[in-house]
């Protein structure tokens, strides 16, 4: 039975239940502490719809309670990631609309970036074959992205007529990749092959086409058996230090840190160390 991410099992704390959500436009699942979404239309390299991008929203929000997602890996099925948005079923319809519907289009957009930015869980992202677009968004709001050797990430939105400026691309990927190669792919729209994507910081790392989900689930593993709390505390501050000036930025990291020293990994960690184990953390 399938229910909104905001119904799913509630818990003490207003903790919840991801384990038996059921996504109605993209593959869902939970395996020790690992959600992995999957975007599943592979005939059409995996597009986005009003619907999907509507419940990505959603369910990123939701992680922010979620008890049992500790990390969050993103793919899409048949050897590409995204192709963007469905030129039938949202760029069609959207040359339709007045102003304010297509306000009220790009602002949900954005709210999924804003969504996938502020839920706790470090994301890392599996990306082949195709990632262009709103696809190339979802990559670039990610923490982590691992690429194929064959992958072609393009933001091409000046292609169709747009600015490059979209979904928060001007201000994520020059901090990913720098202001100069950030300008050229948002003026020419032009393919990031994956080789190159790898030599300008997009991709972390390069895989195999057949290793690649297997490695981003190993790493998200791994992230997952690690100090959780103190993963959010990280991904916290780097959204919110782009804002600040160093003195500011040092004095926010003091307090963040005093936070996570109060905390039972925190002394687990201690123990372990002193009894010459490795720590089994927590997130508490």
């Amino acid at each position: 039975m399938r229910h909104l991410p905001g119904e799913r099992h509630k818990l003490p704390g207003n903790r919840t239940s991801l384990a038996s959500y059921a996504a109605r436009n993209f593959q869902f699942e939970v395996s020790h502490a690992v959600a992995t979404i999957t975007l599943n239309r592979p005939d059409r390299k995996n597009p986005l719809t009003f619907e999907s991008y509507a419940e990505l929203r959603d369910l990123f929000r939701t992680m922010t309670h979620a008890d049992d997602v500790k990390v969050v890996v993103l793919t899409g099925a048949g050897e590409n990631f995204c192709s963007g948005g469905d030129v039938h079923e949202i760029i069609g319809p959207l040359t339709k609309l007045d102003t304010p519907g297509l306000l009220a289009f790009t602002q949900m957009t954005g709210d999924l970036v804003k969504a996938i930015r502020a839920c706790p869980q470090p994301i890392v992202a599996a990306i082949d074959g195709i990632c262009v677009g709103a696809g190339a968004i979802l990559a670039l709001a990610s923490d982590i992205r691992f690429g194929t050797a064959r992958s072609k990430t393009a933001f091409l939105f000046t292609r169709v007529g747009l600015a490059g400026c979209d979904m928060g691309a001007c201000a994520m990927l020059p901090r990913v990749i720098g202001q100069g190669r950030a300008a050229e792919l948002l003026y020419t729209g032009r393919n990031l092959s994956g080789d190159e994507a790898e030599r300008w910081g997009f991709f972390n790392r390069l895989c195999a086409p057949d290793a690649l989900l297997k490695d981003a689930q190993t790493l998200a593993a791994e992230l997952a058996a690690g100090p959780t709390f103190a993963h959010g505390m990280t991904k916290k501050m780097l959204h919110h230090e782009w804002n600040m000036g160093i003195d500011e930025a040092i004095d926010a990291e003091a307090q963040a840190q005093a936070i996570c020293m109060a905390t039972n990994d925190f002394h687990r960690a201690y123990h372990a160390f002193v009894a010459k184990q490795k720590p089994e953390f927590k997130g508490d």
